[in-house]
C-alpha cells in the first residue's frame, strides 16, 4: 500500500524551518498551484519560477518549495500583480491582493532593537527601516497567534504582570472586546487588510450574512 495521498486531501499550509524561526509558511508551489490555479502539476510551477517570474520581497525565487511566510510580499512580473500574505479569522497564510506602491514595504515585529513588540516598517529595496510604531493603547494590532489569530482591533488596555506575561485587550470594529503585532498608527493600518477585516463574526452571524448576500442576490 502506497505512502502517497490524493491533492484534496493535503493540508493548505504547512510549517516549515526557516533560517529565523520555525513558521507557518505557505510554498510556492502551493501559491501558484492550489491558490492562484496558474499551474496544474509541480512541473509547470517548476517551468514559471525558472523563467525568473516570482519575486518574494523582491528576490527572485526558483525553488518551488521555497517557504513564503507571514507578511511577505510576493509580485509575479509577467501578470504585474502582488500579494500579501497575513493571517485572516479563518487560519494563517491568507493571500490578499495589494497594489505596487505597497509592495515596497513589509511590517516586523521588533524583538531586541527597539522595545519589545513595536513594530517597524522596512523598505524592501533598501532594507531600510522607514518608521516603526509603539505598542501603546490606542494603535492598531493583528494578533498573529492563539485562539484569536487574525483577529484585528485597537488595543484598549494593556496589563502588566511582572514575571509573567502582559495581558492586552482589543476591541475590533464591531465592539467586541477579546484579550495582542501593531499594524497602525491609531485606525489607520499600513497595510491593506482582508475582506473580513480581521473581525471574527459568530455562526449565528455568519449565517445571517450569508442568507443577507442569498437574499440581495435573488
Amino acid at each position: 500500500m502506497g505512502t502517497e495521498i490524493k491533492r484534496y486531501k493535503t493540508i493548505t499550509y504547512v510549517k516549515l524551518k526557516q533560517k529565523r524561526v520555525c513558521v507557518e509558511c505557505l510554498p510556492l508551489i502551493i501559491f501558484l498551484r492550489n491558490r492562484l490555479k496558474y499551474a496544474l502539476t509541480g512541473d509547470e510551477v517548476k517551468k514559471i519560477c525558472m523563467q525568473r517570474f516570482i519575486t518574494i520581497d523582491g528576490k527572485v525565487r526558483t525553488d518551488i518549495t521555497y517557504p513564503a511566510g507571514f507578511m511577505d510580499v510576493i509580485s509575479i512580473d509577467k501578470t504585474g500583480e502582488n500579494f500579501r500574505l497575513i493571517y485572516d479569522t479563518k487560519g494563517p497564510c491568507a493571500v490578499h491582493r495589494i497594489t505596487p506602491e505597497e509592495a515596497k514595504y513589509k511590517l516586523y515585529k521588533v524583538r531586541k532593537i527597539f522595545v519589545v513588540n513595536d513594530t517597524i516598517q522596512i523598505d524592501l529595496e533598501t532594507g531600510k527601516i522607514t518608521e516603526f510604531i509603539k505598542f501603546d493603547t490606542g494603535n492598531l494590532c493583528m494578533v498573529t497567534g492563539g485562539a484569536n489569530l487574525g483577529r484585528i482591533g485597537a488595543i484598549t488596555n494593556r496589563e502588566r504582570h511582572p514575571g509573567s506575561f502582559d495581558v492586552v485587550h482589543v476591541k475590533d470594529a464591531n465592539g467586541n472586546s477579546f484579550a495582542t503585532r501593531l499594524i497602525g498608527k491609531g485606525n489607520k493600518a499600513w497595510i491593506s487588510l482582508p475582506r473580513g477585516k480581521g473581525i471574527r463574526l459568530t455562526i449565528a452571524e455568519e449565517r445571517d450574512k450569508r442568507l443577507a448576500a442569498k437574499r440581495s442576490s435573488g
